[in-house]
Formats: structure tokens, C-alpha cells, sequence
């Protein structure tokens, strides 16, 4: 996991941290035995709300982690937050792939598996629940996820869009 410091476009210089979500070997038959290749699908995020996945293939693990990182710092997206949670339940979908995040209570933390964990923690989010319906590939997971994180859409946002002023309806105790 390395730290590094990104200017993104026009804004003050953010530090981006990467993980390894997974590692895939692939063997090819060759004459002499097997020869491997390996491919790495990574998230980056500075943990505040950027978040960008990358995935690089070469014949040796670090290279391939290393053109992933590459690949993820070129798809970085902002995504909108509320505190320490999403804005609204979305549901993200790749391939066979349905991912659905739900807003959180504070306290709450991110219940998830380790690809979703990966892409919302580095994206800055820490009170949400997941479900993944479908396939459970790590590629397709990760990618639905970011889908969904990419269909948020902040109060500020959908009040430009429509044009009017969206109330907040407040949650009354148990009674």
C-alpha cells in the first residue's frame, strides 16, 4: 500500500493510497512446462471522496500492481458524501453483477465484502450496508460497486437539476 500526492485537476494537492483488491495468475502451456502471467485490480481513493480502480497485467506480481495503479489514477471520480455515509440507497450493476449500498446510521461501519470494502473505504465512506446479488467475481464486483458510487447524487444536485427545493423529512422517535 503506497502513499502518493496528486494534484486533480485545478485542486489543491490530495495523497492518494492504493490497495490490491486482488491478484490473478493465468498459466500458459508451453513446450517447456507452464509460463505465468499475472494481473492485479487495485483501488485508489484519498479516502474523502476520490476513488478510481485500475487494472494492469504483466509477467511479474509488483509490475502488474504497479500498471494498476497507473490504470486507476487515470479513472479517478469524485463521489458525493453526507458526513460519514452516502446520500441514498443505489444500486450499482456489471455484468452479472447487482451490488446494493444502503445509508448507514453513524457508528454503523462498512459491512461489506473485501472487494466492495476496498472500493468504498478508499472512496471515503464509512457507515453504509452492501449486498451483492449475482456473480461474485471480484472484477465485476468491484466495478458494480463503483457503478452505484458513480449514480449518487448529493441534495445540492438534484435541487439544480429539477430546479426546486427539496425538504428534508426528519425521522420521529418510536412512538
Amino acid at each position: 500500500m503506497a502513499v502518493e500526492a496528486v494534484t486533480l485537476s485545478g485542486q489543491e494537492e490530495t495523497v492518494l493510497e492504493d490497495t490490491v483488491v486482488k491478484v490473478f495468475r493465468c498459466a500458459k502451456v508451453v513446450k517447456g512446462g507452464r509460463r505465468f502471467s499475472f494481473a492485479a485490480l487495485v483501488v485508489v481513493g484519498d479516502r474523502s471522496g476520490t476513488v478510481g480502480v485500475g487494472y494492469g497485467k504483466a509477467k511479474e506480481v509488483p509490475m502488474a500492481v504497479e500498471k494498476g495503479i497507473k490504470d486507476a489514477k487515470k479513472s479517478l471520480h469524485k463521489i458525493p458524501l453526507v458526513g460519514r455515509t452516502i446520500p441514498h440507497q443505489v444500486i450499482g450493476r456489471y455484468g452479472a453483477t447487482k451490488v446494493v449500498l444502503v445509508p448507514a446510521s453513524p457508528g454503523t461501519g462498512v459491512i461489506a465484502g473485501s472487494s466492495t470494502r476496498a472500493a468504498l473505504e478508499y472512496a471515503g465512506v464509512q457507515d453504509v450496508l452492501t449486498k451483492v446479488y449475482g456473480s461474485t467475481s471480484a472484477k465485476n464486483v468491484v466495478k458494480a460497486t463503483l457503478n452505484g458510487l458513480l449514480k449518487l447524487r448529493s441534495k445540492e444536485t438534484v435541487e439544480a437539476l429539477r430546479g426546486v427545493k427539496i425538504k428534508t423529512i426528519e425521522k420521529s422517535g418510536g412512538d
